[in-house]
């Protein structure tokens, strides 16, 4: 096998949410970067929006992941350049302000404020021309939804989403045909690498060198049409990005991270299901953005409702239906609506090595089971409040929501956490505030992994924000304003 070497101030593992914008920030910063990524870069010109073919190009494991557990949760993971923002629906929420005063509270992470984060919101919102979905781009799916809330009273809007010229297409989850998403493959990675960064794919990591408490870079393997070639990375700056399944079983590959006993626990999910309806109306599900409208409600109660849709293929393999029922609703697909539920886990799992791969044991406990009874019942009531002729929830024919079981779900779930989350007690946590690995000099994390709580909104902008931080601490500066024009202006969450 050859053997390669490269010298470096930084080796970042995972060019996704969390690597991307490390690398582009400290590249940007003056230093030497180089990026490793398992997985390969992707041209949008191949995009074909056909579901099954951009499965198993575009996700881990053909999007097969799943959890061991009661009920078994299927959990979609990106992979390569541009990680699961390259194949999620693209919304961006802060961070709550509850839940950054609950990290503050339990986690001891006391500088994680609302005001000191703020910049680091400002940097991305504005890096990804974050703006709100209009009701014209929305949809029609997302119009029923919006008449159900409103006739019910319910808090509700329009989703903030990462996309610029969005046309619609209705695919985000297959790849944007477009390029309309600003996800940080087309973002930051070419930031990144405009200032000099090397971004090296199908670079599998094997393990973080650490001599006397100090990192001095990683050994990776790299992918080639030639065979497989030995890398060594030297750098005395290592930020892991691998995310939240992945991260965990590197860093006990690396024998680091383990001290505290919580390296590859406390794994939040986000567990969710999708209920449809059969409308009097014409939807046409597949125009529009898939998720750009919510219903807040009962957020305080763990559930979110928000937008999600399909083309036909993707409908007719999550439409919770069998043999002629689904043959006649699929007939209809263009009067079909759907949204999904999302629940704010109290549930925990773990990840787990076996035979080299990451084992994920997860179970939903009785809190969690109770959220998905009442938030079905209540997606029922929204279809229902919007017109619906029929409506279809996720649940064996019989079952009601009040009765359904662990075993009566057919959940997914799309945003893990946790597994190296941050603590300021090295008993407690596998990084501290400034995301630095306790008792380690050199390396840092940078992805969901470190996340020390559920957030109930989807995660991608925190990891971001976060990254950012962590990036301008390790160039010993301040976050910097971005840069607006007169017709250019940040759109800031309420």
């Amino acid at each position: 096998m050859s053997r390669r070497r490269i010298d470096a101030d930084v080796c970042v593992i995972g060019a996704g949410a969390g690597g991307a914008v490390v690398a582009a920030e400290l590249a940007e910063g003056g230093m030497d970067v180089v990026v490793l990524e398992q997985g390969p870069r992707h041209d949008a010109d191949g995009f074909t929006a056909r579901p099954p073919e951009m499965l198993a190009r575009l996700y881990r494991d053909g999007s097969q992941t799943s959890t061991l557990g009661n009920p078994p949760i299927l959990l979609p993971l990106g992979r390569g350049i541009g990680g699961t923002t390259l194949v999620n629906s693209g919304t961006c929420f802060r961070t709550p302000p509850k839940v950054l005063a609950r990290w503050r509270a339990e986690h001891g992470l006391e500088a994680l404020t609302d005001a000191a984060l703020d910049p680091c919101f400002a940097r991305v919102e504005h890096a990804l021309s974050i703006q709100e979905v209009t009701p014209e781009l929305a949809g029609r799916n997302a119009a029923i939804a919006r008449r159900g809330a409103e006739a019910l009273g319910w808090s509700h809007g329009y989703l903030r989403r990462n996309a610029r010229g969005c046309v619609g297409s209705g695919v985000c989850a297959f790849g944007c045909p477009t390029s309309a998403k600003q996800h940080v493959g087309i973002t930051y990675v070419p930031r990144a690498e405009a200032a000099g960064a090397r971004v090296l794919t199908e670079a599998d990591v094997r393990r973080i060198v650490v001599e006397r408490g100090v990192a001095r870079g990683v050994e990776a393997q790299l992918r080639g049409p030639d065979g497989p070639a030995r890398l060594d990375v030297r750098a005395p700056l290592v930020v892991v990005a691998a995310g939240t399944i992945h991260t965990p079983l590197l860093l006990a590959r690396s024998h680091l991270g383990g001290r505290s006993g919580e390296l590859g626990g406390n794994l939040a999910l986000h567990p969710a299901t999708g209920a449809y309806a059969l409308m009097d109306e014409d939807v046409d599900m597949a125009k529009g953005v898939p998720q750009s409208f919510y219903v807040d409600e009962f957020a305080g109660e763990g559930i979110m409702f928000e937008g999600v849709a399909g083309p036909p293929s993707y409908v007719a393999l999550s439409l919770p239906l069998s043999g002629r029922k689904h043959a006649e609703a699929m007939a209809n697909y263009r009067r079909l609506a759907m949204f999904g539920l999302m629940v704010s886990d109290s549930s925990r799992g773990s990840v787990r090595a076996l035979a080299g791969r990451p084992l994920i044991r997860y179970d939903l406990d009785d809190a969690d089971l109770e959220r998905f009874r009442a938030g079905l019942a209540r997606m029922e009531e929204l279809f229902r409040a919007a017109g619906a002729r029929e409506v279809y929830l996720p649940l064996p024919r019989g079952v009601r929501p009040e009765r359904a079981r662990r075993r009566d779900l057919k959940p997914m779930a799309f945003h893990p956490l946790g597994t190296a989350r941050a603590d300021a007690r090295p008993e407690r946590g596998v990084v501290d505030a400034d995301l630095a690995l306790h008792g380690v000099a050199g390396v840092h994390v940078a992805d969901g992994s470190v996340v020390p709580t559920a957030l109930g909104v989807n995660p991608q902008l925190t990891i971001m924000a976060l990254a950012t931080r962590l990036a301008f601490s390790l160039l010993g500066r301040a976050v910097p304003a971005p840069a607006t024009t007169d017709d250019e202006e940040i759109a800031c969450p309420s």
